[in-house]
């Protein structure tokens, strides 16, 4: 059995004490078990300080991204061991944000995948399809070849642990989500994908989220699906109520 796992993307918002806040915010309002994974990627100049105010519940946090490299001459980067010893547990790699206007490439993704799980952290690897590519029928062909080019290289006892963010660049931040129906259709064939890239035991232990203007008013017609454990949310995950509205689904 799958856990869910619901990861709020914060891009760059919140400075250091209101993100403390939302912090104190969330924790009252969140369930008691610990039936669904909670995490929250909130930007680096925020980490240190949401890190220390989860300390002691079992929220996890994740970063937005990282370098590849352990140590170097790259100005502005951050490192997988850095995170690690912040306390980091999650990253989040492959965004179509930062593929779109930071260069990020399939290549690059699957360095940054690598170096994560040899750093002992939690890859959340972004994949999905522009409008034009979707209309154009080509939806199944470019997850495929992302979740492809991504695993490139890794063996699969170390896949385990990685989770993918199925996120249609169509319905990043415009109010539009895929239909359940969709959404479930296309996170079976990278499920697929999974099983014939690593193997069939592997890719049924594979958490795949959807992620695309996920709201408390959608999120039980997504989870309901047999193939989709979570949610990566984005405008959702910077309200409290919102957020936990999501998580207790």
């Amino acid at each position: 059995m799958r856990k869910p796992i619901i990861a709020g993307n914060w891009k760059m918002n919140k400075m250091n004490s209101e993100a403390v806040q939302f912090i104190k915010e969330l924790k009252p309002l969140l369930p008691e078990d610990d039936s669904v994974e909670k995490v929250i990627c909130p930007p680096f100049t925020a980490l240190a300080p949401v890190i220390e105010e989860c300390r002691g519940t079992d929220i996890k946090v994740g970063a937005q991204n990282v370098h590849w490299e352990e140590s170097g001459a790259f100005t502005g980067e951050v490192s997988p061991q850095m995170l690690k010893d912040m306390g980091v547990t999650y990253c989040i790699i492959g965004h179509s944000e930062r593929r779109a206007m930071f260069g990020d490439t399939d290549e690059t993704v699957n360095k940054k995948a690598k170096a994560l799980l040899a750093a002992g952290l939690i890859p959340i690897i972004c994949v999905g399809e522009s409008l034009e590519q979707k209309e154009a029928g080509n939806t199944f062909k470019v997850c495929e070849s992302q979740v492809q080019k991504a695993l490139e290289g890794i063996e699969p006892r170390d896949a385990g642990n990685i989770v993918i963010a199925y996120e249609p660049i169509w319905a990043i931040g415009t109010g539009k989500t895929a239909s359940s129906e969709d959404a479930q259709e296309v996170i079976a064939h990278i499920r697929k994908t999974l099983a014939r890239v690593l193997n069939e035991e592997v890719a049924g232990k594979i958490r795949i989220q959807y992620g695309g203007s996920v709201k408390p008013e959608n999120i039980a017609s997504f989870m309901e699906k047999e193939d989709i454990d979570g949610a990566l949310v984005g405008g959702a995950s910077l309200k409290s109520q919102s957020f936990s509205e999501i998580i207790k689904y």
